[in-house]
């Protein structure tokens, strides 16, 4: 295998409190997608089984477990901190 994934470099990117508030809006809609998604799909709540089509995160991000909210933060953090690095700012409507 010859691919080599490339991400921007966006250990220098320093996020601000309320980017971060951002990051976890962000982090719960992006599931909240994944599970409408799944959920349109014939998924159902149960132990994850790919044949079965179900997964115990169809639940409220709420409720997820850490370790699987961090993937979802870690995703909306990782992409507010690229568009920060590509020259773009986000600022809040009205300021």
């Amino acid at each position: 295998m010859t691919y080599r994934p490339r991400p921007l470099d966006t250990s220098g990117v320093a996020l601000s409190p309320a980017i971060l508030e951002l990051a976890e809006k962000l982090a719960k809609n992006a599931h909240e997608h994944w599970s409408a998604k799944r959920l349109a799909e014939g998924w159902t709540l149960g132990p994850h089984n790919d044949a079965a089509k179900t997964n115990p995160c169809l639940v409220p991000y709420e409720e997820l477990p850490d370790a699987e909210k961090e993937y979802d933060r870690t995703l909306a953090l990782e992409t507010l901190k690229a568009i920060t690095a590509l020259g773009y700012r986000i600022e809040e409507a009205g300021n």
